[in-house]
């Protein structure tokens, strides 16, 4: 359940207080402590750009985004009593998304059947719960860095290439969880509401 501090009583109209009261909520993977640590090494040598905090690492399984907190309780209910099953992650390489004009640096996850079974169930939990479908492909990572404008195409390649050899080893996860952010812009901080266990 989301906790109570959520509902907020000191905003000045109604309307800024329907805001406060809405979390915004996605579903996702937390990242082993010593891959955070190695990620963390890889946060220099690039300009224009906002690196992520270590401990805001993380796996997107579902983006909810802002809902009201009667929404949230339902989630947590739905993603109950459920048995699911871990998938095994491989972190890949290196890579920016946004072409031309980069937006952020992110570290692939490699495919995995699990995974996408793990998504894609979710994906059908929050559309039986009456919320839209999630128009983006599922595309696992974990992101480093959000570019500014100021983050030149030349200089992210220059950035991938001379951190192309990174690799980390493959990991399974032992739950999931429900991460809450409060700002409008995303980014984090991020806050583990609930969490579930992995039973398979």
């Amino acid at each position: 359940m989301i906790p109570p501090t959520y509902v907020i009583g000191s905003y000045g109209s109604p309307f800024a207080q329907m805001l406060a009261d809405m979390p915004r909520l996605f579903t996702g993977l937390e990242v082993p402590a010593i891959l955070r640590t190695r990620l963390s090494f890889l946060q220099s040598g690039l300009d224009g750009v906002r690196w992520v905090e270590p401990g805001d690492f993380h796996i997107t399984l579902r983006f909810i985004g802002d809902v009201s907190p009667r929404m949230a309780d339902d989630i947590c209910e739905a993603l109950s009593g459920r048995d699911w099953t871990a998938p095994n992650i491989a972190p890949g390489e290196l890579k920016a998304f946004g072409g031309s004009k980069p937006s952020s640096i992110c570290v692939s996850i490699s495919d995995d059947k699990k995974l996408q079974r793990l998504a894609a169930s979710q994906e059908r939990l929050m559309q039986c719960l009456g919320l839209p479908a999630d128009s983006r492909k599922f595309k696992p990572h974990i992101t480093l860095a959000r570019c500014r404008g100021s983050a030149k195409s030349e200089q992210v390649a220059r950035y991938l290439a001379q951190n192309g050899g990174f690799s980390a080893p493959v990991f399974e996860p032992s739950r999931f969880v429900l991460y809450s952010a409060r700002e409008s812009s995303g980014g984090g901080p991020y806050h583990v509401e609930e969490c579930w266990d992995f039973t398979g």
